[in-house]
């Protein structure tokens, strides 16, 4: 492709409200353009990245033996409505009425389509298992659209779907695309890591999740040092090694501390480890009582001072709840946030609770008295707190039932990996892909099922399998870039060699080698971009760093007198002097 027929439409200036990298370079490098908050367009230059994304995750979608489909972005509400989704999705659910005021939404995701499409194709256990999948825009009305195409409206999704009739063969299909995935994003060029995931509103009881690696990642990621093991911090655990309780050697005493409310505060004013301190969280959790009425009840998490709560693995063990209020603290504990503890034998309170199982083996800890501008120093559960009715309860605190103490913290740097190898590290990652096992969550909502080799009917068991494919393009870019611009992998760059020539204007004999090292770069395949602009080098080379193409050759009249071409790699400092002779077979070996 030459740049006279093929413009580039790169700009100098950072626009004002990119705030990553990716959204900067993406709009510099001339391969999006904003058309409203969320919303892009994809220029020539960027839906060339985006087609080699797309053409990859094809190759090794069809490799894997799945279908490709195509199904309507314009959803209609009753599909929704039998999973249960069109009430409970929320507001992200772009929602609207046709012309005879039926409702419809643009899908964000495709498993009520594909559910009612196999309910409707598939007759028989002879045709499974079989997996569909498709690449579509999806639709998000994201409350704060940001960071380009990282978090948009509107976005490009690889979806597939696979339809079983027993849970092995659904491990076989998503060991398939667990594989199929790492394959995908191993000929991207990224550096990424597959981790352990918790399933969110897509449902299903297993989930990985593919992540690439960068500083400016919004999930954190935890993975071991020793081992293959690696997780989101939201589903990531650490090995609880069992070792006997240290004896308690304090006593209980209260101590005044004005104004000190946080774990870091009281930490500093009492010169105690942060890991010596309770943590106390008061919130609400709704439970349903006997008739089936839902209520709020005051419960207590207790973490120990340096951890932080992970909300996720708690509202899996309590369900919903929400952060009770400074009323309602009042209200159960007289004691305000910021000096909460557990209660004291005297108050005769017996308040639901649930400790993280490192808070739980503390001894001689500080924690909030329950009073306003105090602590108590020398805590010990069992000696000093009332946390059950102790008449009817004998156990010590080593015996203490797993019911509660529980794992519901987030991970720290240095905590023993759960499989017992190496120690845990973190590291931020972008999500760009995403696999699940739904189970029978959306075939039983919708009834689909098939006849069995039994003449039985039964409800198939599905996966869903997700890469974001726009999101792809952003996240390649936020991992690979410099202060001069984009450095794009091989195989998705939207060229792979560019050719520069000095002055070619000047030149008619300079012209006509760079006219033949083209068509002899075309011939053997090379993806090529010929720049015959009436410009500078300077600004030549500026384009060619900002747009990210990997190799690039300076043809000069000097060089031909020689009969040689300079070669730049994108990443190295120093050019590279080749004969002219040799460059195609040169260029092979670069870029295998």
């Amino acid at each position: 492709m030459r740049t006279s027929q093929f413009p580039l439409n790169t700009v100098k200036d950072t626009p004002s409200d990119a705030e990553i990298a990716s959204h900067q370079l993406m709009i510099r490098a001339g391969l999006i353009r904003k058309l409203a908050a969320g919303l892009y367009s994809w220029l020539p230059l960027g839906l060339r990245v985006l087609r080699k994304v797309e053409k990859i995750t094809r190759e090794e979608m069809e490799k894997a033996g799945a279908l490709e489909v195509l199904m309507p972005a314009l959803q209609p509400a009753e599909l929704w409505q039998e999973t249960g989704r069109w009430q409970h999705y929320g507001p992200e659910l772009a929602r609207l009425k046709d012309r005879h005021e039926r409702d419809f939404c643009l899908g964000p995701t495709h498993e009520e389509i594909i559910t009612d499409l196999a309910r409707h194709e598939l007759k028989s256990y002879k045709q499974l298992p079989i997996t569909y999948y498709q690449i579509q825009t999806k639709f998000r009305d994201e409350i704060r659209p940001r960071f380009g195409v990282m978090r948009s409206r509107e976005f490009i999704m690889k979806d597939a779907y696979s339809f079983h009739l027993t849970q092995e063969s659904l491990q076989e299909t998503y060991d398939v695309m667990y594989s199929a995935y790492n394959n995908i994003f191993d000929k991207l060029g990224l550096n990424y890591r597959a981790v352990i995931a918790d399933s969110g509103s897509i449902g299903g009881a297993v989930s990985h999740e593919f992540h690439v690696l960068a500083e400016s990642g919004e999930d954190a990621i935890a993975f071991s040092t020793g081992s293959d093991y690696a997780a989101n911090v939201e589903s990531a655990t650490a090995l609880r090694e069992k070792q006997p309780l240290p004896k308690p050697t304090e006593t209980r005493e209260k101590i005044l501390t004005p104004g000190q409310k946080t774990i870091a505060e009281v930490s500093a004013f009492l010169g105690v480890a942060p890991q010596k301190i309770l943590k106390t969280l008061a919130i609400m959790r709704t439970i349903k009582d006997a008739l089936g009425e839902e209520r709020e009840v005051f419960w207590l998490l207790y973490l120990r001072g340096d951890h932080e709560l992970n909300e996720i693995k708690a509202r899996k063990l309590l369900g919903d709840f929400r952060f009770a209020t400074d009323d309602e603290i009042e209200s159960h504990l007289k004691g305000r946030a910021g000096y909460i503890g557990p209660p004291l034998p005297e108050s005769h309170l017996i308040i639901p609770w649930l400790a993280d199982w490192s808070a739980i083996e503390m001894t001689d800890f500080v924690c909030g008295a329950n009073e306003a501008g105090y602590h108590f120093k020398g805590c010990n559960w069992f000696n000093d707190f009332i946390l059950f009715d102790l008449e009817n309860f004998d156990h010590s605190i080593e015996h203490l039932s797993e019911e509660y103490k529980k794992d519901i913290r987030n991970v720290v740097e240095g905590d023993k990996s759960p499989d017992g190898k190496g120690e845990i590290t973190l590291a931020r990652g972008i999500e760009v892909g995403h696999i699940f096992q739904l189970g029978t969550k959306y075939s039983e909502a919708m009834k689909a099922g098939i006849i069995n080799e039994g003449g039985k009917y039964q409800t198939m068991i599905m996966g869903c399998y997700g890469i974001g494919i726009s999101r792809v393009v952003a996240a390649a870019i936020e991992q690979n870039h410099d202060a001069h611009g984009i450095v794009w992998p091989n195989n998705i760059a939207p060229f792979q060699v560019a050719i520069c020539p000095m002055n070619m204007h000047k030149s008619e004999r300079l012209k006509e080698a760079a006219e033949q090292l083209y068509a002899d770069l075309v011939a053997a395949g090379f993806d090529v971009l010929f720049d015959d602009r009436k410009v500078r080098a300077g600004f030549m080379f500026a384009d060619m760093e900002l747009i990210g193409i990997p190799h690039y050759l300076i043809v000069g009249d000097r060089g031909l007198d020689a009969g040689t071409v300079e070669y730049k790699d994108r990443t190295a400092s120093d050019n590279e002097v080749i004969p002219l002779a040799d460059i195609v077979e040169f260029l092979k070996a670069k870029l295998v």
